[in-house]
């Protein structure tokens, strides 16, 4: 999973997967949900971000960690 902001677009996508996108649906005002072409979430977009999020603090809780081999 990754986290991209971008500051130009006061935008945040969550990339959720490699799988590329293939629909896309505007769940509420500015923020979309990305599909596979098996109907699997891929990623979320949201506009506006700084607006709808405090982004000066990411917080993670029982991520299990696994060394890339």
């Amino acid at each position: 999973m990754k986290l991209n902001y971008f500051p130009d677009t006061d935008s945040l996508y969550i990339d959720l997967s490699h799988r590329p996108s293939v629909e896309s649906q505007e769940v509420s005002e500015g923020v979309v949900l990305d599909y596979d072409g098996e109907g699997n979430l891929v990623g979320i977009d949201i506009d506006h971000a700084s607006r709808k999020l405090d982004l000066r603090e990411l917080v993670t809780n029982h991520i299990p960690l696994k060394a890339k081999v």
